[in-house]
């Protein structure tokens, strides 16, 4: 097993602590075995979140969007001061996106566990949770609130511990965002098992400085491509770039080198009107082609 906590950033590895007594404290205000007792009684289907990107990537402009609802950041303070995640969820469906992504941290996103269910219930599109998860806890619950998909984020886990959200995720039905920044966190990510249900997410934000380069989804998703060459007659990797997308030279640059999939929220909740930011963006890209 690689331990790897002695790496993890400073606001990173407070943000994991946090999670440990959150966690702590929902297994005392209701138990593992009862809150299994609930997934086991909960029938609905899931959205098919990675087979959704699949087939957006197969479209007329081949682009994939997830959209970010997301309220505040560790790094930039409150993002948007006009927040209402049921309203931004249809605004973002209307506008093109092929899936969401809803922060549900409380203490260092603002973001509410019921984000995610107004989301759910107002929007068709897949929806990933986007949060620390560090324990199957957090995975039980992800799913309750109609997570399509979950976070897995490498540079947080120890290879035991992704294993294990990994494996009960799928059993689940979810699909999951395997995120890394780094050859090494990739490495690691690739020993996961082999699944149409894995998104391999490149985060271009250094988690220790807050800097981002573009190059690193670049740099990476080439190492992934030779790594996954075997399996590429079955099917291509699913890849995801994540942070500092913020125009249609952006997305152009990346078709360019075959990345099709984008995570993006902070370049359109930024603005008052988030569906109008994406429809924009997908506007000046299909001008530029």
């Amino acid at each position: 097993m690689t331990t790897i906590h002695s790496d993890i950033p400073s606001v990173l590895q407070r943000i994991v602590a946090t999670k440990v007594k959150e966690v702590k404290a929902a297994r005392e205000a209701l138990s593992l075995e009862d809150l299994k007792a609930q997934v086991a009684a909960d029938d609905k289907p899931r959205r098919g979140f990675a087979a959704t990107l699949r087939a957006a990537g197969t479209k007329e402009n081949g682009i994939g969007i997830i959209a970010e609802i997301k309220k505040a950041s560790p790094s930039k303070g409150i993002i948007n001061h006009n927040f209402t995640p049921a309203l931004f969820a249809q605004q973002y469906e209307q506008a093109g996106a092929s899936c969401l992504s809803v922060l549900t941290d409380r203490d260092y996103f603002q973001g509410d566990d019921n984000y995610l269910i107004q989301a759910a219930n107002t929007s068709s599109l897949p929806i990933l949770r986007k949060d620390f998860m560090i324990d199957v806890y957090q995975i039980y619950q992800s799913y309750l609130m109609g997570a399509d998909c979950i976070l897995l984020i490498m540079a947080c886990l120890d290879d035991a511990q992704v294993q294990e959200l990994h494996a009960l995720s799928i059993e689940l039905g979810m699909d999951v965002l395997i995120e890394v920044h780094t050859q090494s966190e990739l490495e690691r990510a690739l020993q996961l098992p082999r699944s149409v249900h894995n998104i391999y997410g490149i985060n271009n934000r250094d988690l220790n400085t807050f800097d981002v380069d573009l190059q690193t989804t670049l740099d990476l998703k080439n190492i992934l491509n030779d790594a996954l060459a075997a399996d590429s007659a079955k099917q291509k990797p699913l890849i995801v770039t994540e942070s500092g997308i913020h125009s249609s030279d952006d997305i152009r640059l990346m078709l360019s080198n075959e990345i099709q999939h984008f995570l993006i929220g902070e370049q359109f909740m930024k603005t008052d009107h988030p569906g109008q930011a994406l429809q924009s963006l997908l506007a000046g890209v299909a001008a530029d082609g």
